[in-house]
């Protein structure tokens, strides 16, 4: 691989959402434009996660090409977003970012990373499974967990979601 993993500085926060933005472009190739045209996170939020910790950025020459955010929630890391730029899909980098952010959870105690992401999606839900994680039922939602749910679905309404968990 060639990019590094690390936390985001502060002049890199500016550029993640363009990166998200243009990763949006695999949802228009599922017939989910709404998804793909979903405004990205906006800079003030991004800095909220990296000053708690939780932003960090695969970076390279040119640099960031991607980035994973996230925040503690009920005991665990929850991944809100990850992002990596389309002319750099496909390296292993979104992988890598999780495993970046399970060493960080873990050194801070967390038994988890969460993440919530579509059901149905290629490079969602399957994706994620095959990295470790697994769907949690409703039984297994904390409150946290319910609320981001919630929250999405007034997003992405009609689209299935589902919270998944991998256990450090």
């Amino acid at each position: 691989m060639l990019v590094r993993i690390r936390d985001a500085r502060g002049g890199e926060v500016a550029l993640l959402p363009e990166v998200e933005r243009a990763s949006g472009v695999w949802f228009r190739e599922v017939g989910m434009d709404h998804v793909a045209d979903d405004p990205p996170l906006p800079v003030p939020v991004l800095h909220g996660y990296r000053d708690a910790g939780g932003l960090w950025v695969a970076v390279e020459a040119v640099g960031p090409v991607a980035f994973a955010a996230a925040e503690d929630l009920d005991g665990a890391v929850h991944v809100a977003q990850l992002s990596v730029h389309p002319g750099w899909a496909r390296r292993r980098i979104g992988a890598a970012l999780l495993e970046h952010a399970a060493g960080c959870a873990a050194g801070r105690g967390a038994g988890a990373l969460t993440l919530t992401t579509f059901r149905d999606v290629a490079w969602n839900a399957p994706y994620y499974a095959r990295l470790g994680f697994r769907a949690l039922g409703a039984a297994e939602l904390t409150p946290g967990l319910v609320a981001c749910l919630e929250a999405e679905a007034e997003v992405v309404a009609g689209a299935a979601r589902v919270a998944m968990r991998r256990d450090l």
